[in-house]
């Protein structure tokens, strides 16, 4: 399995370098709209769930940038990147000097996906595919980019955050104005005008901003 889908990845995407962060080069989709619609028609057989580890997302490309400009945030720490997909802010964590970096992401595709991006900018990162919400893992920092797109998903979050924000740790959030992105209890970091691809976002910049969550 895991060759299987080694060679799907290297079959159907290409190294880019996301607009947003050019030091880190990743295997990514060029026609948005062929693999997806492939992994809808076709791919159902060897079990490819929609493929957001092929796209380098608004949010979290905003919060790679940001990570990649303040190391400090986590330099010498023990990170989470959450819900990974193609690992851009997990590599822009090591790249910056994380200590220890756990990517995550329940889509086991992923695993390939980051093995072969972090291979690729000659980095390393642990990955998981459970299900951390509401588990605690004694990260300094948790970085989460593109989370707030769905309203189960986010009321999901919101108690783990607060849960993991009032122990001490830092959450980063990477956010393009999702729809059930918290309206409270958020600290502006930076905001970025980040070019994605139209076929995806509906349009060809998103205005992404970082925020410090509680």
């Amino acid at each position: 399995m895991t060759a299987s889908r080694d060679a799907f990845i290297l079959a159907n995407t290409a190294l880019t370098a996301p607009p947003h962060v050019p030091e880190i080069c990743l295997h990514l989709a060029d026609e948005a709209h062929d693999l997806w619609r492939r992994t809808e028609e076709e791919l159902a057989a060897i079990g490819l769930p929609p493929p957001f580890w092929a796209f380098a997302w608004a949010g979290g490309q905003g919060l790679a940038r940001y990570v990649l400009d303040h190391p400090g945030t986590v330099s010498g720490k023990n990170v989470l990147d959450f819900a990974s997909g193609s690992g851009l802010v997990a590599i822009a964590a090591a790249k910056a000097g994380a200590a220890k970096i756990l990517a995550a992401d329940i889509d086991p595709f992923c695993e390939a996906a980051i093995r072969l991006n972090a291979a690729q900018n000659g980095v390393a990162a642990d990955f998981s595919d459970e299900d951390w919400i509401g588990r605690d893992g004694g990260w300094d920092v948790v970085l989460a980019g593109d989370v707030f797109y769905d309203k189960p998903f986010a009321e999901r979050l919101l108690p783990w955050f607060s849960a993991l924000h009032a122990r001490g740790a830092e959450i980063l959030i990477g956010d393009p104005g999702r729809a059930y992105l918290p309206k409270t209890g958020l600290e502006k970091l930076a905001v970025y005008e980040v070019p994605v691809t139209r076929a995806l976002e509906d349009a060809e910049v998103k205005r992404t901003t970082v925020w410090r969550f509680g």
